[in-house]
């Protein structure tokens, strides 16, 4: 397959539900709460955690009851428990964690609200997240995007280059399982991730030092080595697409 071929993106079943624009609400969300989460648990002082997780859970919970139903507010739930669970599965592999005690705390706190009936969407809706990858797609491109970007700035962010190598090979790693795992959307969403990465290093100027560029071309040689030549120049044109848009965009907005 290449990125030339046609291809029609099959109907996401959750789009009734929570639309794209909610969707990319709650990536956005996810990413908010879990930097506070993790923020938080690298703090010296955690006098307050109890307090500030009980309000963060509050509002978690409040957003998704304004979804105005059962079904509703289980799906916006299973978006956020998912989302929040890959950010936490992330970190922990990149930073080599244990654990993160305040996100399993969240996370068991929300799904503690849910009756009976909730619960039983909720888990209906989670399993579908996990096994049906075109449901809740844009939830999964944006929710995948930042976590790898993320990661990214953290590894270019390092002062050593052992210490960037060290967040390299689990960010590579995740880059390849999700290709494995996403047979169809996968590859498509490392290359949205590879392009994002490659607008930073254009954009960016704390990202053009020599560490940032030598650990992004290592990343890159990584996925070459690892993915079949096909599929890598699939993602390659795919992210070439859409750097070279973002190019074109930004030369129209300074004329």
């Amino acid at each position: 397959m290449t990125s030339s071929a046609p291809f029609q993106i099959p109907a996401d079943q959750f789009a009734p539900l929570a639309n794209a624009d909610t969707q990319r609400l709650a990536a956005r969300m996810v990413q908010d709460v879990f930097a506070g989460v993790f923020r938080q648990a690298v703090m010296a002082d955690a006098g307050d955690d109890e307090k500030v997780l009980a309000e963060v859970g509050e509002r978690c919970f409040n957003w998704c009851k304004a979804a105005g139903s059962d079904e509703g507010l289980a799906l916006r739930l299973a978006l956020l428990i998912s989302g929040l669970d890959q950010w936490g599965v992330a970190y922990t592999q990149a930073f080599k964690l244990a654990a993160i005690p305040a996100l399993t705390t969240l996370l068991g706190s929300l799904r503690g609200r849910l009756d009976a009936r909730g619960d039983s969407l909720f888990q209906q809706y989670f399993q579908q997240l996990a096994e049906v990858e075109f449901d809740a797609v844009d939830f999964k491109v944006d929710l995948r995007r930042a976590i790898h970007v993320a990661l990214w700035h953290a590894m270019i962010a390092c002062e050593t280059q052992a210490q960037a190598e060290a967040i390299l090979q689990p960010l590579g790693s995740m880059m390849l399982a999700l290709e494995k795992q996403m047979p169809e959307l996968g590859w498509r969403m490392l290359a949205d991730a590879l392009a994002s990465i490659q607008i930073a290093l254009l954009s960016d100027e704390s990202a053009a030092s020599a560490l940032a560029q030598e650990t992004t071309q290592q990343l890159f040689a990584s996925l070459r080595h690892a993915l079949p030549q096909e599929r890598y120049q699939a993602i390659l044109a795919h992210s070439g697409q859409v750097v070279v848009a973002w190019q074109q965009a930004r030369r129209a907005a300074v004329q």
